[in-house]
C-alpha cells in the first residue's frame, strides 16, 4: 500500500530533477541515451507493467524479452515484442506461493526461466527467499504453467537482493544483494532442490558494489552488473568476476531495475520501472583482458586510469547528497512490509 504523502513524494521529484539536470549529457550523447542502438531499443506500452524489475531475452523467440512487475501483481511473467513494444503473452504461474518481492528473471541453458523472488521489504530479515522455474514457452500467447518453487537461504544470514543471474554453460544461479556499503555476489549449489524441506544455500563468493541486476553474457565470459547509476562488467574465469571491472556507458534511468545481453551478445538491454518504461539498447565493447586485476573487494589501483566523463561522471557529487534524500522519499512511498 502507497501512504498519501505528497510532500515526501514531491521531496523524489525534486531530487530527481537534481540529479538529472547533473548527469545532463551534451546533446549528442544526449540522443544516444534516448535511443540506444535505434530500433532495438524500445518502450514497454502494456499498463499492466507498471514496475518492471527484470529482463530476460528469449532464445526460441526473436526480438522478444521476458519481464515481471516488482510486487503486488501476482504470480505473473510477461513476453514483450521489441519490435513493437507489445505484451505478446503473460504466463501464469502456478504450484507456488504467493510471491512477495519478485525482482529479477534470467534464462538457463535448460531452456528454463528463473525468476527470483529475493527482494526484502524488511530490508534483510526474511529468513528465505524464493526461485521459481519453469520452461520457456514455445509458442506465445496466454498460458498457465506450473512452477518449480525452489527455496533460497544464505549462508551468511538474510539480506536485500534484486539481482539472480543464471550463467549460461555452467546453469549455476547467482545471487547478487543490494546493499549501501558492500554488496556480495552468492553462488547457489551446482543443482537446485526443491521439496518439502529443501533448502539451497547461496555462499558469498566476491564483494560487488550496489547492484539492481545483472546479467551474463551468453557465452558466458562476462558478468554485467547494474546499479541506479552506473554499470559494469567483469570477465569471468573460474566461477567468479575478475578485476575491478570495465565501466559501461549505461542510461540514466531514474529507478533502473534491469540488464539482460541481447542473444547474440552484440548490446546490453537496459530497463526501469514506470508505466510506459523504455528499454535502451547500448551496443557492447569487449573490454581488454584483465585476468591480472585485482578481484573485487580487493584494495584498490594506487594509480586508477580516471573514469570516464560520461553519463555518470558529472553531477557525482550532487548525487552523493541526493541519493539519500531519494531513497529516505522512497521509502516513506513505498509498501508496508508483509508478512
Amino acid at each position: 500500500m502507497r501512504l498519501p504523502l505528497p510532500s515526501a513524494a514531491a521531496a523524489v521529484a525534486a531530487v530527481t530533477a537534481v540529479a538529472a539536470a547533473a548527469l545532463a549529457l551534451p546533446p549528442g550523447a544526449a540522443a544516444f541515451a534516448a535511443e540506444g542502438a535505434g530500433a532495438s531499443s524500445f518502450t514497454i506500452s502494456d499498463p499492466r507493467i507498471k514496475e518492471s524489475s527484470g529482463l530476460a531475452a528469449s532464445r526460441i523467440h526473436p526480438g522478444v524479452y521476458w519481464t515481471h512487475n516488482d510486487s503486488d501483481d501476482g504470480p505473473y511473467v510477461y513476453a514483450v515484442d521489441s519490435a513493437t513494444g507489445k505484451t505478446v503473452a503473460r504466463v501464469t504461474l502456478t504450484g507456488i506461493g504467493k510471491p512477495r518481492d519478485v525482482e529479477a528473471i534470467s534464462l538457463g541453458p535448460d531452456g528454463q526461466l528463473y525468476v527470483g523472488d529475493i527482494g526484502d521489504n524488511r530490508n534483510g530479515t526474511w529468513d528465505h527467499v524464493w526461485i521459481y522455474r519453469f520452461p520457456e514457452p514455445k509458442t506465445l500467447g496466454d498460458v498457465t504453467v506450473k512452477a518449480t518453487q525452489f527455496t533460497v537461504r544464505y549462508a551468511d544470514g538474510p539480506r536485500n537482493a534484486e539481482a539472480l543471474m543464471v550463467h549460461p554453460v555452467t546453469g549455476r544461479v547467482y545471487i547478487a544483494s543490494k546493499d549501501e556499503n558492500k554488496g556480495g555476489l552468492y553462488e547457489g549449489p551446482a543443482e537446485l532442490v526443491a521439496g518439502d524441506g529443501a533448502s539451497n544455500v547461496f555462499r558469498r563468493v566476491a564483494d560487488v558494489p550496489w547492484v539492481t541486476d545483472g546479467a551474463f553474457s551468453p557465452d558466458g565470459g562476462r558478468l554485467t552488473l547494474r546499479g541506479y547509476f552506473t554499470a559494469r562488467t567483469y570477465p569471468w574465469k573460474d566461477g567468479r568476476p575478475q578485476g575491478g571491472g570495465e565501466r559501461v556507458d549505461a542510461p540514466w534511468q531514474g529507478q533502473a531495475e534491469s540488464v539482460t545481453y541481447t542473444p547474440d551478445g552484440a548490446a546490453l538491454m537496459f530497463g526501469a520501472e514506470g508505466e510506459g518504461s523504455r528499454v535502451i539498447a547500448v551496443p557492447v565493447t569487449t573490454p581488454p583482458p584483465s585476468a591480472a586485476a585485482p578481484k573485487p573487494g580487493s584494495p584498490a589501483d594506487p594509480n586508477p586510469s580516471p573514469e570516464p566523463t560520461g553519463s555518470f561522471g558529472k553531477g557525482a557529487l550532487v548525487l552523493a547528497g541526493g541519493l539519500v534524500l531519494v531513497f529516505a522519499a522512497k521509502r516513506l512511498l513505498r509498501r508496508r512490509p508483509r508478512d
